[in-house]
């Protein structure tokens, strides 16, 4: 079997909903060989018949994990199956615009980047656009990777976009130690920001997916720690790169990260208010 340029992985959990438009997304790709691998984390709400129509499909790898260990288990352990050069992972209530992994793959391997991002329309659960064209505030060219993370830190939020959005060099995110959750709200910004220590950000500077926002998900339940998380996180990464991370950065960033917080609560408060 032929090695693929590029893996998608999608760690799956209760999206029965909506998991087929997410895959769909990714088959429909052109441009790119790949390969997708999907990891059902023991759903309970018929993922299983979803991901049946996609068996024969030589380019789906399905696997199950069992229950237990959060998001983080499971982002493993799809990524761990991937063999391509570079990785995606795509949750499974996201969407991918056309065009988006070709492009991304060959902005990383002209460039020599380990890590690049683009922007993504924010929907609401029916798939209304919220916010369009959203992210990469102030990351508007290539950059070192260190200083992308810093300004990112700075920011007080995740400036790269939810894993939909991004993709690296698989062996950049395996040197980093994988997908790690020691701050569950910004599993993905705090693995971002180790594989971008190892190398140079460059951004997609076009739409190229969607982020579905549902006050079910798994960060609308996080949503009271999100801006502790985001704090300790940037205490966390200060401590450990202080050549990286300045003072000030910590200080504004923490001030933005409990503004940013209070801004996503709003954000969760008036979409249940929508769907009433």
């Amino acid at each position: 079997m032929t090695t693929p340029t590029l893996s998608v992985v999608i760690p799956a959990y209760n999206n029965a909903g909506t998991l087929a438009e997410t895959i769909d997304s990714v088959l429909d790709q052109e441009g790119i060989d790949f390969e997708l691998i999907v990891a059902d984390h023991s759903s309970t709400d018929g993922s299983d018949a979803v991901l049946d129509r996609y068996r024969d499909d030589p380019r789906v790898t399905i696997l199950t994990t069992a229950s237990g260990g959060g998001a983080e288990r499971n982002w493993n352990r799809v990524t761990a199956e991937a063999q391509g050069d570079y990785i995606k992972l795509v949750c499974g209530d996201d969407v991918l615009r056309p065009g988006v992994l070709a492009r991304q793959v060959e902005l990383l391997r002209t460039s020599g980047a380990v890590l690049t991002a683009c922007r993504r329309d924010v929907t609401d659960a029916e798939g209304t656009v919220l916010m369009p064209d959203w992210g990469l505030r102030g990351l508007d060219g290539p950059m070192d990777g260190a200083r992308a993370a810093a300004k990112a830190v700075r920011a007080g939020s995740n400036l790269f976009g939810e894993p939909a959005s991004v993709t690296m060099r698989r062996d950049a995110l395996e040197r980093a130690g994988g997908w790690d959750a020691t701050f569950p709200y910004l599993i993905d910004q705090a693995t971002y920001s180790r594989v971008l220590l190892d190398g140079t950000f460059v951004p997609d500077t076009e739409t190229g997916a969607t982020f579905r926002l549902s006050d079910s998900q798994w960060s609308a339940v996080l949503i009271a720690s999100q801006a502790d998380q985001a704090r300790r996180f940037h205490r966390w990464f200060r401590a450990e790169h202080p050549s990286v991370v300045s003072a000030w950065d910590l200080r504004i960033g923490n001030i933005r990260a409990s503004v940013m917080a209070r801004l996503r609560r709003l954000s969760y408060t008036v979409l249940r208010w929508r769907n009433r």
